[in-house]
C-alpha cells in the first residue's frame, strides 16, 4: 500500500491535465471542476457530512465514475467527448517508462515559483503548448505538486506495483478502447509485450505478468494498491468525527472495510484502534473499549510525547462514567484538568470543566468532595467561569451549551422565567451567527420544555416538530431520540396513544445500536406502555413492565424519577395507599436531598394530595396543595398550578364549599385546557361537576336553580367522560358514567339512567376482554 498514489489518483491527474490543455469546453467546466474538487477537498466538507457513512469507495474513484462524470460532455476536438480524450490519455501510459514520463511532465502544469531565477529560460514544451497553468497553492496545484513529489519518493518495487495497479484499474475499458483502436490486442496494456523481438511466453513475461490478477474485488484493490495509506487515514478520521458528532456506532459497511484491512495483512493506521474503542464503547463492551483506548494512546504517545495525555484521560473518564464507575470517572477527570492546565490546553480544560459540571448535576453525591475543595465553586459561579473561558477560546458550541445550562438551572431553581428566556435567546443568536448546528437539538429541547412548563402545549409540540423536520439530520442522535420521546409524551397526554407509540418506532435503528441510546429509548417506551396499561386497569401487565423497568439500567435520574411516579400510581390504582404513601415519602426525601428540579418536587407533592383524596381524607392534603400552588405560581409552573387548584377544589368539596369550588375551577379551566393534558382536564371537569352537584343539593327542591345546576353538572360529567375516554382511563369513565346514572335516576328519568348503567357495564366488559 503506497502512502499517497493510487490508480484513481492517476485518473484524476489525467483529467486535470486535459482541463489544463484547454480541451474541456466552457459548458463542462463547472461539472468537471466540481467532480475534481469533491475528491480533493477534505472529507469533512459539507457534502460529506450529508451522507450517513463513507466507505472506501468514497475515497477511491472507480473507472466507471470517471466515465459517468465525463462521457456526457463534448470536448474541444470535434467528434470526441471528454471521456474519449481521458481514455486515450490513460491508455497512452503503456509502459512503466511512460508512467515515469507522465509524472515528469506534471510540473509543466504549474506556474513557475516566484523565487525562480529570471535567467532560466522557459521550457520549450511549455512554449509550444498554450495550456492553463495552476497556482502552486491552489487545490489542483497542490494536488499535482504532492503527487509528483510522492512519485519521486517511491521505491522501484512500489512504482512497479503502482503500474500493475493501473493496468487492473483501466482493464474494464479494454472493450471501449478496442472499438476506438482496432489494432489493440489483449496485451496492449504494455507496449513492450507488443514488440516482435519480445517473447510473450518467456520467463521475463511470466515473471512480470504471469500471476497477474484479472479481477478488481475489494480485497484485490487493497492488496494491489488501489487504496493508499492517506485514503485509509481519511476514511478512519471521517468515521471518528462522524461517530463523535452523531454518537452512533461504526456502520456495517465500515466494519466490513476494517475487517478486509485486517485480513489483507496491510499496515493499519493507529487511528483504527480509536475507531474500535468508540465502537466497543457505544456497544457496551467495557473490556474491549478499555483495551482499545489504551492501545491507541500507547501508539500516539510514542510519536507525540505527552501532548495527547490529557485526551487519553478525558476519554477514560467519560468511559468510566458511562459504565457506572463514577468515583473512577471523577478521579480521571480531575487528573485531566490538572494535565490540561499543565500543558496549557484550554479547549480540553474548558470541556473537562463543563463535563464535570454536567456530571455534578446528575450525581451530586459523587461530587461532594470536589465541592468541598471548591474546584468549581457554586453552580452559578461555575457557569459564569465556563462562559468567560468559552468566549476567550472561541468555543462557541461550549458557550451555547453553557447558556442552555444556565437557563436550565434557572428553571430548576424556580427563578424568574424571563432570565431563562434571556439565556435561551442568547444561545439561539449564537447558534445562528456562529453556525453551531450541533447545538440546535439542545436549544429546541429547552424551548419545548419551557413552553411546556408554561402550559402552552401547542408551542412545545411545534418546537419538537420543527427540530425533527429541519435539524434532525445534522444533530447528534441523542438529541433526536430525546425530542422524539418528548413528542411521544405530548401525544400520549392528548390521548393519541397509537401515534405516540408510532413516533417511538420512528427512531433510527442505527442509533439504537448504541447501548446507552437503546436503554434510554426502551425505558421511555416502557413508561409510556405502563401508563397506558394503568389507564386500562391492566394492573398485572403493569406489574410485569414495572419489574422490567426496575431491572434494566437507566442511568438518567429523570427516568428513575418517572419510574418511581408510575410505581406509586400503580399502587394507588390497586388501593394500596399505605405502601404508595411510603414510596412517595421516600421519593420526596430523595428529591430534596438531591436538590432536584422544582418541577419534579412539586409534581410529587401534588401526587401526595391526590393520594389523600383517593384515600377518602382529602383535607389532609390541603396544606400540601396550598404550598404547591404557591410555589408553582411563583415558578410559573402552570400545569402543576392547575393540578394544585384541582386538589384544593376537592378539599373544598369535602368541606361543602361548593360555590367556592365552582368559582375556582371555572377561573382556571380555560388556561388548563391550553395544556392539552386530557388527564388534567378530566380531573378539573370532574371536580367542577361535584361542585355543581353540591350546589344543586343545596338549592330548593324542583327549583329552576336546581335544574340549572344539575344540567351544568351533567355537561361537566360528559366533558370529563370524553377526556377520560381519550386517554382510555377505564376507572374514570366508569366513575363519570355512574355519576350520570345517579343524576338521571334522581331526576326520575329511568330510561336515560338505564342507558348510562348499560354503558357502564359495556365499558367494564370491554376492559375485561382487552385484559
Amino acid at each position: 500500500m503506497s502512502r499517497h498514489l493510487t490508480p484513481s489518483k492517476i485518473g484524476l491527474l489525467a483529467l486535470i491535465r486535459l482541463y489544463s490543455d484547454g480541451v474541456v469546453p466552457s459548458s463542462a467546466t463547472i461539472p468537471i471542476l466540481s467532480f475534481l474538487v469533491s475528491y480533493l477537498l477534505p472529507v469533512h466538507s459539507q457534502t460529506s457530512q450529508e451522507n450517513d457513512s463513507v466507505s472506501q469507495d468514497g475515497f477511491t474513484i472507480s473507472i466507471q465514475k470517471l466515465q459517468s462524470a465525463t462521457i456526457s460532455y463534448a470536448s474541444a476536438i470535434p467528434g470526441r467527448t471528454v471521456w474519449d480524450l481521458l481514455l486515450k490519455l490513460l491508455w497512452a501510459i503503456n509502459s512503466l517508462d511512460a508512467l515515469h514520463a507522465f509524472f515528469n511532465e506534471l510540473p509543466l502544469l504549474l506556474e513557475k515559483p516566484l523565487d525562480s531565477s529570471p535567467d532560466v529560460p522557459d521550457d520549450p514544451k511549455l512554449l509550444q503548448q498554450k495550456r492553463m497553468l495552476f497556482s502552486r497553492n491552489s487545490p489542483l496545484g497542490a494536488f499535482v505538486r504532492r503527487s509528483q513529489l510522492e512519485f519521486t519518493r517511491l521505491q522501484f518495487h512500489d512504482g512497479n506495483n503502482l503500474w500493475k495497479s493501473l493496468i487492473i484499474y483501466r482493464a474494464p475499458t479494454m472493450a471501449i478502447w478496442k472499438r476506438r483502436n482496432p489494432t489493440a490486442g489483449p496485451r496492449s496494456y504494455d507496449s513492450n509485450l507488443q514488440m516482435e523481438s519480445f517473447d510473450r511466453n518467456g520467463t521475463l513475461s511470466n515473471l512480470l505478468y504471469g500471476n497477474f490478477p484479472s479481477s478488481s474485488s475489494k480485497n484485490d484493490r487493497l492488496k494491489h494498491g488501489n487504496t493508499s495509506t492517506d485514503d485509509m487515514e481519511k476514511l478512519l478520521d471521517y468515521q471518528v468525527s462522524r461517530m463523535q458528532r452523531s454518537g452512533n456506532r461504526v456502520p456495517q459497511a465500515m466494519r466490513s472495510q476494517l475487517r478486509a484491512m485486517a485480513q489483507s495483512g496491510l499496515i493499519i493506521p493507529s487511528v483504527a484502534s480509536y475507531v474500535y474503542f468508540l465502537d466497543a464503547w457505544k456497544s457496551g463492551d467495557y473490556p474491549s473499549s478499555f483495551d482499545s483506548l489504551h492501545r491507541y494512546f500507547d501508539y500516539t504517545m510514542q510519536s507525540r510525547d505527552r501532548s495527547l495525555y490529557q485526551y487519553a484521560l478525558l476519554n477514560l473518564a467519560i468511559l468510566q462514567a458511562d459504565f457506572g464507575c463514577f468515583s473512577e470517572a471523577v478521579t480521571a477527570m480531575q487528573e485531566t484538568i490538572a494535565t490540561a492546565r499543565e500543558n496549557h490546553d484550554m479547549p480540553c480544560l474548558n470541556y473537562s470543566l463543563s463535563w464535570l459540571y454536567q456530571f455534578g448535576r446528575s450525581h451530586r453525591e459523587e461530587m461532594a468532595e470536589i465541592r468541598k475543595k471548591g474546584v468549581l465553586g457554586s453552580e452559578k459561579e461555575a457557569l459564569s467561569f465556563l462562559k468567560a473561558k468559552a468566549k476567550e477560546s472561541n468555543m462557541w458550541n461550549l458557550l451555547s451549551t453553557t447558556l442552555l445550562s444556565e437557563a436550565k438551572l434557572t428553571l430548576s431553581n424556580g427563578d424568574n422565567v424571563s432570565q431563562a428566556f434571556e439565556s435561551i435567546i442568547k444561545a439561539s443568536h449564537l447558534n445562528v451567527t456562529k453556525n453551531t448546528t450541533e447545538a440546535y437539538g439542545g436549544l429546541m429541547l429547552m424551548q419545548s420544555s419551557i413552553f411546556e412548563r408554561l402550559g402552552v402545549a401547542c408551542q412545545a409540540w411545534s418546537y419538537c416538530e420543527l427540530f425533527l423536520q429541519c435539524y434532525a439530520g445534522q444533530s447528534p442522535s441523542e438529541d433526536v431520540i430525546q425530542i422524539q420521546c418528548k413528542s411521544a409524551y405530548i401525544l400520549a397526554r392528548k390521548g393519541r396513544w397509537e401515534e405516540a407509540l408510532s413516533r417511538m418506532d420512528q427512531v433510527d435503528h442505527e442509533a439504537l445500536r448504541t447501548l446507552r441510546y437503546q436503554q434510554f429509548w426502551t425505558t421511555n417506551l416502557g413508561i409510556l406502555r405502563l401508563r397506558r396499561h394503568l389507564h386500562r386497569e391492566e394492573l398485572d401487565t403493569g406489574d410485569h413492565i414495572l419489574a422490567q423497568l426496575r431491572a434494566a439500567p437507566t442511568g438518567a435520574p429523570e427516568l428513575q424519577y418517572y419510574i418511581s411516579l408510575v410505581e406509586i400510581q400503580l399502587h394507588m390504582r390497586r388501593g394500596d395507599y399505605t405502601h404508595a404513601l411510603s414510596l412517595l415519602e421516600k421519593l420526596l426525601s430523595d428529591l430534596e436531598q438531591q436538590e432536584a428540579d422544582i418541577f419534579q418536587q412539586l409534581k410529587a407533592m401534588i401526587l401526595k394530595a391526590q393520594l389523600f383524596d383517593q384515600a377518602g381524607v382529602p383535607q389532609k392534603g390541603f396544606s400540601v396543595a396550598l404550598r404547591v400552588a404557591s410555589l408553582a405560581h411563583r415558578a410559573r409552573l402552570l400545569p402543576v398550578l392547575w393540578e394544585a387548584v384541582g386538589a384544593i377544589g376537592r378539599v373544598l368539596v369535602s368541606m361543602k364549599e361548593f360555590e367556592a369550588t365552582v368559582r375556582l375551577i371555572e377561573n382556571v379551566l380555560p388556561q388548563a385546557l391550553e395544556c392539552e393534558d386530557c388527564d388534567l382536564a378530566a380531573y378539573l371537569f370532574s371536580c367542577l361537576a361535584d361542585g355543581y352537584m353540591g350546589m344543586a343539593g343545596q338549592a330548593k327542591g324542583e327549583s329552576l336553580q336546581r335544574k340549572e345546576k344539575l344540567t351544568k353538572a351533567l355537561e361537566a360529567l360528559e366533558r370529563a367522560f370524553e377526556e377520560f375516554a381519550r386517554i382510555e382511563d377505564i376507572r374514570g369513565q366508569c366513575e363519570m358514567m355512574a355519576k350520570k346514572a345517579t343524576i338521571m335516576h334522581r331526576n326520575g328519568d329511568s330510561v336515560l339512567a338505564n342507558d348510562c348503567a348499560a354503558r357502564y357495564l359495556d365499558i367494564r366488559k370491554a376492559a375485561k376482554m382487552q385484559g
